[in-house]
């Protein structure tokens, strides 16, 4: 009982290109997603405090990688290390979430993706 017509699914034949080339480009997207994650493991972002006093390296994703202190830092104090600690780590999350963003977003620019 169908009506002759070929309609399927109501799916034309453009539909079903433009839903192969959606997937397409979501699989290049995890692709893609796949090679920043390892690139931003292996980055290094510095912040810093104090006019460099104090720096702290994080990779892209924010996991810690180590701390320089200048010896000059050290004769400042216990609270105002803590500070320059402080200061410098904000320094380095900053840093690392805007690369991130920016990788990000170019990764994903040149989708049309719907509800994005």
């Amino acid at each position: 009982m169908t009506s002759g017509k070929g309609q399927g699914f109501g799916f034309g034949l453009g539909k079903m290109r433009e839903l192969a080339d959606a997937f397409k480009k979501a699989q290049q997207v995890q692709e893609g997603a796949k090679l920043l994650q390892e690139e931003l493991e292996q980055m290094e972002i510095q912040g810093e405090s104090g006019g460099g006093l104090v720096k702290v390296i994080v990779s892209g994703n924010q996991e810690p990688k180590r701390v320089e202190i200048s010896p000059d830092a050290l004769g400042e104090g216990a609270e105002v290390l803590s500070d320059l600690l402080t200061a410098a780590m904000k320094d380095a999350y900053n840093k690392s979430t805007t690369t991130m963003r920016e990788r990000m977003e170019e990764l994903t620019s040149g989708l049309e993706l719907p509800g994005f």
